[in-house]
């Protein structure tokens, strides 16, 4: 059924996803805080004057077909590169053929370069020459952040737009141009889809348009033909062709970092709810458990720490339990201690007052142990009076030698933790102050 489908176009066989690719901005679905009236992309497409440009987002957002449609807009003439299979040869023929189209027929060339951040730094250079004294209008597509991937001077030659995962609304539009497009698409073939099966087939694209339409091309072989000509997928067909369907999560690039970015924040900000529904995003796009462990201690330290010293040994524990049981003890515990740690009073004084300290450290010098708190373990430390003014805490009252300074002398008094007046901190608050208290009125008394 599905060669049948295609096997009229003249050029071979082409995936459903190319054959229904949109011609023009009517056409396209999503991306409307870029491409809507009045945005400066879609100024730039209509008015007929171009600008160089990353397009930036994740895969089936439209990235191509944006490229194609500005071409096509313009009646510029368009040059691909994929950064993946071309080096600097490809380039240098691609500005060759630019330029025979500027000098012999006087038309534009948009040079698009897919994968853009696979090149290295010397191939991104081998660009700006040419974009420079107007060869070639740039447009660059990648998946990664151009921030870390991309040269700076090649992002100050092109402005960046973000495209986002598209929404379900976009997709219901694009699967039913696909399911209603006569020319192109499989308006003539008696296709009959659910609403059910329509949100199931939407919902596994996971905002990928391109994974959206191979889903579909997949189920075409599938569809039963009853007497009157109709063509229906059974529920169970439907289930083997979304089966095993990967979400998307990459290990190494920006999708991994924003999860355990937000995931990191939803404890925080006290959602045991929402801590759950990311660490299952990650769990279920392959994430490895051990490193939501490590994630879950450093959670535990910087943003509970003394408010409840028990989260930090829960997330310890966690880690172990995953270390020994693997999957799915361990994950279950991980989820025990990310709840507590979301529901745990917070406090990050301790990790304020830690980077207060290494700064302290950095800027000032390395300044010597005063000589009273020096251990004297041989005779000639003893000469020297290394600890001859030490005053053990066990023989003062209360155990706690006021006035006492264990600081360099030049740094006398400094104050690094601050506890809040959550949880267990507010018993460490209140306990600190007396000290200190007591340390003032030891001074009051040598001063007096």
């Amino acid at each position: 059924m599905t060669l049948s489908l295609f096997q009229q176009n003249q050029e071979g066989y082409q995936p459903l996803a190319a054959l229904i690719r949109p011609a023009s901005l009517d056409e396209f679905a999503g991306q409307e805080h870029i491409i809507a009236p009045g945005k400066p992309l879609y100024e730039a497409v209509t008015s007929g004057i171009p600008h160089s440009m990353i397009l930036w987002g994740p895969p089936g957002t439209g990235k191509t077909t944006l490229a194609k449609i500005i071409a096509n807009a313009c009646d510029a003439h368009l040059e691909t590169l994929s950064a993946v299979l071309s080096g600097v040869k490809e380039i240098r023929e691609a500005i060759s053929q630019a330029r025979e189209e500027r000098d012999i027929r006087g038309r534009q060339t948009i040079l698009f370069v897919d994968e853009v951040h696979r090149f290295n730094k010397s191939q991104q250079d081998a660009f700006l020459p040419h974009i420079e004294d107007g060869t070639v209008i740039f447009i660059g597509a990648t998946t990664e952040n151009p921030s870390f991937e991309l040269n700076n001077a090649l992002l100050s030659r092109a402005r960046v737009y973000v495209l986002k995962s598209l929404d379900e609304k976009a997709l219901a539009k694009i699967l039913e141009q696909a399911l209603n497009d006569k020319v192109r698409g499989l308006g003539n073939t008696s296709l009959l889809l659910t609403e059910k099966q329509k949100t199931l087939l939407v919902n596994a694209a996971n905002g990928d348009a391109r994974r959206l339409l191979n889903l579909l091309e997949v189920a075409l072989d599938l569809f039963q033909e009853d007497n009157a000509g109709q063509k229906t997928l059974s529920d169970e067909a439907l289930a083997q062709v979304l089966q095993g369907n990967a979400k998307r999560f990459d290990k190494g690039g920006d999708s991994f970092y924003e999860q355990i970015s937000v995931l990191h924040k939803a404890v925080r900000g006290s959602s045991p709810d929402a801590a759950l529904y990311w660490l299952c995003r990650m769990l279920d796009g392959g994430c490895d458990p051990l490193y939501i462990a490590r994630r879950v201690v450093r959670m535990a330290s910087e943003d509970i720490g003394n408010a409840d010293s028990r989260g930090l040994q829960l997330a310890l524990n966690a880690w172990d339990v995953q270390q020994r049981l693997g999957s799915p003890e361990g994950e279950l515990a991980i989820a025990q201690a990310l709840v507590f740690l979301a529901c745990a009073p917070k406090s990050n004084a301790v990790y304020l007052a830690f980077n207060q300290a290494m700064e302290t450290v950095k800027s000032t010098p390395d300044y010597d142990v005063p000589l009273h708190l020096r251990n004297a373990p041989t005779e000639l430390m003893k000469a020297l009076e290394y600890g001859t003014e030490y005053r053990y805490v066990h023989d003062e009252p209360g155990a706690y030698a006021a006035g006492e300074n264990y600081f360099p002398e030049e740094l006398k008094d400094m104050q690094f933790y601050q506890p809040t007046e959550r949880g267990m901190e507010q018993k460490i608050k209140e306990k600190l102050e007396y000290l200190r208290s007591l340390d003032e009125k030891s001074a009051d008394k040598r001063y007096s």
